[in-house]
C-alpha cells in the first residue's frame, strides 16, 4: 500500500507545487519506486502540470464521476497519465471552474486514494494553501504533512499559526515535518532563530538557485533531470533517498484510522466559515470562557496597538497628516509589517485563523491611523447613521431601524482621537474648553461630538451620513413614502410658487422630501439654499449653495443662517429654501415669504402640523420681537400655504402622513388647516409591517382655480375621498 505524503503550506510562492513534483520524480528515477503525482491544488490549476510537460487529460473528477456510476475498480491505464520522467500524474480538474465540483466531494477523495495506492509505493500529493473540508480528508488519509516554509517574516508567522490550526485538529506533530525552502537566501532570517519559533521538527533544507529553478519552470522539466548537478537537485535526492529508506517518518495507517475516529470534525461550505469556526470557540472549553476570551483578545489589541503607536511616533504626529491620502498609505504599509512582527510575537493560539488575524490586523491598524470600528460602517451604504455612545456602546441605523453593532474601541481615548481625526482637516477643535462640535464630512455627511466633561458616559459621537445618490420623487414613490396623485399636486404647489414647511421628527425623512420637492422647481430660476450643515443636492445649473460658520476657538468668526438670509435678500433670489430652520432666522422668513419671495421651502423640527405654529412661535419670540400672538399667528398664515409632514413609522419606513393646507384664522388664536391627504395606519402583521393606505380627504385646496388658471395639469379627481393610486 502507497505511502502518501502531503506537501503544503499556507503562504502563495513558496515552492510547494515545485518541490512535490521534483520530489515525486527523484523517488522514481533515483530510487525506483512507483509513484503518483497527484495534483489537488484546486487554487493553481495546471501549474504542477506544466512544470512536468505532462498532459491533463484525466482527471481525479473523471474517476469520481466513475465511481458515482457504481463501479468499483479504477485500472490504471484507463484513468493515470504517465510522464517522461518516471512518475504518474493526475490533477484534480482540468479548469478552474470544476473547483466547487471537487470540494462537494471531498468526503469521496480518500476513498478513492486507498483505491489507487494499491498501484503504487508513495504518493505524493500538492495540498494547495487553504485549509478545506479537502485538505482535511486529504490529511486523513496522509502518512506524512510536509508543511513547506521559507525565511521570511510572512512564511514563518503563517507557519507558527497553520501549525497551531493543525494540532487543534488533532493531527500529531510526529506527523508533520517543516520543509525549509530557499535557505540560502540572501536577507533571509537565521535558520536557528526560526527553528526555535516553529514548534515541528525540520526535516530537509533546500538552497536557493533561482535561475535554475526558472529556467526549468519555462521548459516544463524537473528540476533533478534539467539540472542534475545543481544544488537543488541534489538536495532533493538526499531528501528522497530519507524518504525511500527511513519507515519511521511516516505514521502507522491504524494509528490515522483512530485519531480520525476521535477527532472533533469542524462543519464548513467553504474557508472563510472554517477560519471563522476555528478562531475563537472551536472548543468546548472556549466556548465557556468566552467573554474571558475577549477580555483576552481585547488585552492584546491595546498591546499591540500601544507598540504600533510607539514605534510609527503617532502622538507627535500632525493630525493634518491624516488628511493626506499619499502619507496615510505610506503610513498604512510600515504599519502592515510591524503588526505582523508584533503579533507573530504576542498573540496566543485563539488567534489561529488566517482570516481573524487578517482582520485583527486591519483593525489595530484602522485604530491607530483611522477611524478604527468606524472605517467599515462608514463604507457601509446600507447604514445611514452612527451613534458612539461611548467605547463599548456602537449604535447604527439601517433601514430605518437602530440596532447595537458588535464592534468596539479599545479606550474612550480611541474614540476622543478618531473625534479629532474628523474634525482636525475641517479646521475644528475639541477639548474641555470646547467639549461640543458640529461638522461636516467632505462627503457631506453630518457630524456632531460630544466629549467630558458634557458627556458623562464618555466621548460621544454621531454621524448622519450623506447619501451619494439623492432620492427623487420616482423613487420615493416607488418606497411608498407617497402617492402619484400627492406627488402632482405638490409639483402644481412648487410651479404655482405656493410657500412649503416639511415638518417631522429626527430622521423622518424631511431633508430627503425637501430635495425630492426642489427637483419640480423651473431650470431657468436662480435658487439659493441656506444650510447649518449642507445637505441639499439640486440638479439645477442656477444654483447658489451657502453655509453657515460656526465661531473659531476665540469665539468669533459666526456667521448664523440669519446673517445668510438678509445676505440673500440682497443677490436676487427667485426662490430661498433653508435647509432647516430652527432659531430667529423664523422671523426673516416669515417676513420675506410676506414681501415677494414666493415659492420659498424649509424644514422645522415638529411631532404634527399644529406643532409647526407653536414652534415658529417660539422662534420669533427668539428673535427678541415684542409682538403679541396674534399678530406672529396672523405672519404666519399669510405666509406658509402648505405643510408636508413626514414620519418614521415603526416598521422603520418613512411616509409622508400629511399634506395640509394652511387657510386662515380661525379666531383670534387659532389656525385653520384643512388635511388634503393622509395615511391611515390600520394595524400592524406578524412581522411587525405597519399597514394602512394613503387616502384623500375629500378636501379640494382653495387654490385650485389658481392651479386651473396657470395651465398647470391637475384632475380635480385626485381630492375626491377615496384611496388614491399607489
Amino acid at each position: 500500500m502507497a505511502k502518501v505524503v502531503s506537501v503544503f503550506g499556507t503562504k502563495g510562492g513558496v515552492g510547494k507545487t515545485l518541490i512535490a513534483a521534483n520530489l515525486g520524480v527523484a523517488l522514481a528515477k533515483e530510487n525506483n519506486k512507483k509513484v503518483l503525482l497527484l495534483d489537488l491544488d484546486t487554487e493553481a490549476v495546471g501549474d504542477m502540470c506544466h512544470m512536468l510537460g505532462a498532459s491533463s487529460h484525466r482527471t481525479l473528477l473523471d474517476i469520481l464521476e466513475y465511481i458515482d456510476k457504481g463501479n468499483t475498480n479504477i485500472e490504471k491505464g484507463k484513468f493515470i497519465n504517465t510522464t517522461s520522467w518516471g512518475a504518474d500524474f493526475l490533477p484534480a480538474i482540468a479548469r478552474p471552474n470544476l473547483a466547487k465540483k471537487i470540494q462537494a466531494s471531498a468526503s469521496k477523495v480518500s476513498h478513492i486514494i486507498k483505491l489507487i495506492g494499491s498501484y503504487y509505493d508513495f504518493i505524493i500529493i500538492d495540498a494547495g494553501r487553504s485549509f478545506s473540508e479537502l485538505l482535511l480528508e486529504i490529511f486523513d488519509t496522509s502518512s506524512l504533512i510536509l508543511y513547506i516554509v521559507t525565511p521570511d517574516v510572512l512564511s514563518i508567522y503563517q507557519t507558527k499559526w497553520a501549525l497551531d490550526t493543525l494540532e487543534r485538529l488533532n493531527f500529531p506533530s510526529s506527523m508533520i515535518k517543516i520543509v525549509l525552502n530557499r535557505s540560502e537566501a540572501a536577507s533571509s532570517i537565521n535558520i536557528n532563530k526560526i527553528r526555535s519559533v516553529l514548534p515541528s521538527s525540520f526535516i530537509c533544507e533546500l538552497p536557493s538557485e533561482g535561475k535554475i529553478v526558472m529556467l526549468s519552470v519555462n521548459k516544463g522539466i524537473p528540476v533533478v533531470i534539467d539540472s542534475p548537478r545543481s544544488k537543488m537537485a541534489s538536495a532533493i535526492r538526499k531528501f528522497s533517498i530519507r524518504l525511500a529508506q527511513d519507515g519511521s517518518l511516516f505514521i502507522d495507517p491504524v494509528e490515522i484510522s483512530q485519531l480520525r475516529l476521535n477527532r472533533i470534525r469542524p462543519q464548513f461550505s467553504g474557508e472563510q466559515e472554517f477560519w471563522e469556526k476555528l478562531a475563537f470557540v472551536e472548543r468546548a472549553e472556549d466556548r465557556e470562557n468566552e467573554y474571558e476570551r475577549e477580555d483576552e483578545i481585547l488585552m492584546l489589541k491595546k498591546r499591540i496597538h500601544n507598540r504600533l503607536i510607539q514605534a510609527l511616533d503617532l502622538k507627535r504626529l500632525d493630525l493634518k497628516t491624516f488628511d493626506n491620502p499619499e502619507r496615510i498609505k505610506d503610513l498604512r504599509e510600515k504599519a502592515q509589517s510591524m503588526v505582523i512582527n508584533f503579533l507573530a510575537q504576542e498573540a496566543k493560539s485563539f488567534i489561529s485563523s488566517l482570516e481573524v488575524r487578517k482582520k485583527f490586523a486591519k483593525e489595530i491598524i484602522d485604530e491607530a491611523l483611522g477611524l478604527g470600528p468606524l472605517e467599515d460602517l462608514l463604507r457601509d451604504s446600507d447604514i445611514t447613521e452612527i451613534m458612539v455612545n461611548n467605547k463599548d456602546e456602537i449604535y447604527i441605523e439601517r433601514n430605518g431601524k437602530v440596532e447595537l453593532t458588535n464592534k468596539r474601541f479599545i479606550s474612550n481615548e480611541q474614540v476622543r482621537v478618531a473625534i479629532e481625526r474628523i474634525i482636525a482637516p475641517l479646521g475644528r477643535h475639541i477639548d474641555e474648553t470646547v467639549p461640543m462640535v458640529d461638522a461636516r464630512l467632505p462627503d457631506g455627511s453630518r457630524v456632531n461630538a460630544i466629549i467630558h466633561p458634557l458627556s458623562l458616559t464618555g466621548p460621544t459621537l454621531t454621524i448622519r451620513k450623506f447619501r451619494k445618490t439623492v432620492f427623487t420623487v420616482e423613487d420615493l414613490v416607488r418606497l411608498e413614502s407617497l402617492t402619484w396623485d400627492m406627488a402632482e399636486f405638490l409639483r402644481a404647489c412648487v410651479l404655482l410658487r405656493k410657500n412649503i414647511v416639511i415638518s417631522g421628527g429626527t430622521g423622518s425623512g424631511k431633508t430627503t422630501t425637501l430635495n425630492a420637492l426642489s427637483s419640480f422647481i423651473p431650470d431657468n430660476e436662480r435658487i439659493i439654499t441656506i444650510e447649518d450643515a449642507a445637505e441639499l443636492k439640486l440638479n439645477q445649473r442656477h444654483w447658489v449653495r451657502l453655509e453657515a460658520r460656526p465661531s473659531n476657538i476665540e469665539g468669533r468668526g459666526e456667521i448664523t443662517v440669519r446673517d445668510l438670509f438678509r445676505n440673500t435678500l440682497r443677490m436676487r433670489p427667485d426662490r430661498i429654501i433653508i435647509g432647516e430652520c430652527r432659531g430667529k432666522e423664523a422671523l426673516d422668513m416669515l417676513q420675506a415669504m410676506n414681501t415677494g419671495h414666493d415659492g420659498s421651502m424649509t424644514t422645522i423640527h415638529a411631532n404634527s402640523t399644529h406643532d409647526v405654529f407653536v414652534r415658529l412661535d417660539s422662534m420669533i419670540l427668539m428673535s427678541g420681537v415684542e409682538l403679541p400672538i396674534r399678530a406672529i399667528r396672523e405672519m404666519i398664515t399669510s405666509a406658509i400655504n402648505i405643510i408636508v409632514h413626514t414620519q418614521r413609522l415603526s416598521d422603520g419606513r418613512r411616509k409622508v402622513v400629511q399634506v395640509t393646507e394652511v387657510v386662515g384664522m380661525k379666531d383670534d388664536l387659532h389656525i385653520s388647516l384643512e388635511d388634503i391627504f393622509c395615511f391611515k395606519q390600520r394595524g400592524v402583521d406578524e412581522k411587525g409591517n405597519v399597514l394602512g393606505e394613503f387616502t384623500s380627504t375629500g378636501y379640494t385646496p382653495s387654490f385650485f382655480k389658481e392651479i386651473e388658471i396657470k395651465g398647470i395639469k391637475l384632475s380635480p379627481d385626485i381630492f375626491k375621498s377615496h384611496a388614491p393610486d399607489k
